[in-house]
């Protein structure tokens, strides 16, 4: 497999001026471009097949245990049936009397799908949670080959992530967080599509030699996938509201990224050029087509009559100062209940979910959530058997959360690694804008989103370990070892998870030996 770029290229390169020789435009587009992707194309593509049907395999497996007596178990109780009634009710839910619809209706739609292909089961309610999940394992694949232009390392990703307790069990769950991941992710996929096509276009106009013609930079055409950013954002906004985070955070690294592009290009005024060029389509990209994506999520809604507080502004009348009338001005409206919602649930004294947390528990897995127990079930070779599904990350990952985090940080600001820069923004867009709201319920699967990321953060810096295909047999024979052990410790430690992410029976000393901290208790 091809070899890892563990340094840009382009930061190796000098600047188009100091370089003597008969082909400066040579020089600098090979500046702009940086390294090449793989040429290994076909094998790729392999690898990536093949490390996704593993990962539909272990995702897919007994999707349809366990229940609790044949129905939803944790938080499903809310979505799965919401997806029953779209079913019935031609995309939208029941009125409720305590308006529990407190999430917008993609997730539940997806969730609808599953369920229209398989009935009211777990395979029904889960089915397109574990498809999204094992789809999460491919676009891995192809991020970190992006990333790190090896092949090999794509593969170390995408076997990582199928060993991540998280992203495990949520696939395997019928609750929105893994829509809200998928999406995101897919988004973050395009984001780096589109800085490595606008070096492209950037490349072509150095080697033509009209990139500075204009002190701004020149124009770069419509970026398709950048619009496609904005398009899956605005989708995962119609998962879960959290997905504004990600607009923010993806619209300002595609303007890094482009004032990195124009510097490189040679641009006299990269900073002006990338607003005066590039952040006004950006905003076009990630706001208004975000938008547009996220109101049609609503599409069954707007159609209906009897969908709940669809009719808000003709039966209680609106802000006159208000610009907004008809079916949107209730959809603000509902909003705005649910808005309310959400900031009531706080916290109260004495009244804590037992298996609450907070964002500072997260990264490292301290306070995971128990989904499921029935302590009086067969088949673990003793009279009495344990049965339970437990919301883990990994420990041999996601206890390497904060190094991970502080070396990316490191080497997005001391060393301008565009790479890690991209992975640190995914990660603490999951995490930080949580910390505003403390006092707030908060549960580790809101966490999901981070687990991708977390898994790329590694893989960067297993492709350090590993050391560049320049270096010496001995060097890189080391490092290969040392990645192998990490990976096949990984997959040892989710196999022992095994168990309590699947609810598989277990004898209670088997349970209690899963239980390693006491905050897993």
């Amino acid at each position: 497999m091809s070899a890892p770029a563990v340094e840009d290229e382009a930061d190796r390169i000098p600047p188009p001026e100091q370089v003597s020789g008969p082909s400066p435009a040579a020089v600098l587009r090979e500046r702009v471009l940086g390294r090449p992707m793989p040429t290994d194309r076909l094998r790729g593509w392999l690898v990536t097949a093949v490390i996704g049907l593993i990962g539909a395999i272990v995702r897919f497996q007994n999707l349809g245990s366990p229940t609790d007596k044949g129905t939803p178990v944790f938080d499903e109780k809310h979505y799965t049936p919401q997806a029953w009634q779209m079913l019935r009710n031609g995309g939208v839910e029941d009125n409720p009397g305590y308006e529990l619809t407190v999430h917008p209706p993609l997730g539940k739609t997806f969730i609808a799908l599953g369920e229209w292909l398989f009935g009211y089961s777990g395979w029904g309610w889960r089915f397109t949670a574990a498809l999204c999940g094992t789809l999460m394992i491919v676009l891995v694949v192809r991020i970190a080959r992006r990333l790190t232009r090896s092949t090999l390392l794509g593969a170390v990703a995408g076997l990582l992530l199928i060993a991540d307790g998280v992203s495990h069990l949520q696939s395997r769950m019928g609750m929105l967080d893994i829509f809200l991941a998928f999406l995101i992710l897919a988004s973050f996929a395009c984001v780096l599509v589109d800085r490595d096509q606008v070096r492209s276009r950037l490349a072509v106009a150095a080697a033509e030699g009209w990139v500075t013609e204009s002190k701004y930079g020149p124009r770069l055409g419509v970026r398709w996938w950048r619009l496609g950013a904005g398009v899956l954002l605005g989708l995962a906004c119609g998962v879960k509201w959290s997905g504004m985070y990600y607009i923010a955070a993806f619209g300002l690294l595609t303007v890094m990224f482009d004032v990195a592009a124009r510097r490189a290009a040679g641009v006299r005024h990269p900073w002006r050029g990338a607003i005066v060029r590039d952040v006004l389509p950006g905003l076009w990209a990630f706001v208004v087509l975000g938008v547009v994506a996220y109101l049609s999520t609503w599409w069954a809604w707007f159609g209906s009559e009897t969908a709940i507080d669809r009719t808000l502004v003709a039966t209680t009348g609106t802000d006159p100062l208000s610009v907004a009338r008809g079916a949107l001005g209730s959809l603000l409206q509902y909003s705005t209940h649910v808005l309310d919602f959400h900031a009531s649930l706080v916290t109260k004294p004495g009244q804590q979910h037992p298996w609450e947390s907070k964002p500072w528990t997260w990264p490292m897995s301290l306070r995971p959530m128990l989904y499921y127990y029935e302590g009086g079930t067969t088949g673990c070779g003793e009279a009495r058997c344990v049965s339970a599904t437990m919301l883990i990350g990994t420990p041999a990952l996601w206890w390497l959360s904060l190094p991970v985090l502080a070396w990316g940080l490191w080497r997005m600001f001391a060393r301008l690694d565009w790479r890690y820069a991209a992975v640190v923004v995914g990660y603490l867009t999951g995490l930080l804008p949580w910390f505003a709201t403390l006092d707030r319920q908060m549960y580790f699967f809101y966490a999901t989103p981070m687990a991708a990321f977390l898994v790329l953060g590694i893989t960067l810096c297993l492709g350090q370990v590993l050391g560049a295909a320049r270096a010496g047999a001995e060097r890189r024979g080391t490092g290969l070892l040392v990645v192998a052990l990490y990976v096949g410790l990984v997959v040892a430690n989710f196999v022992w998870l095994w168990p309590i992410l699947n609810g598989d029976p277990i004898t209670e000393s088997r349970w209690q030996a899963e239980l390693w901290l006491p905050s897993w208790r």
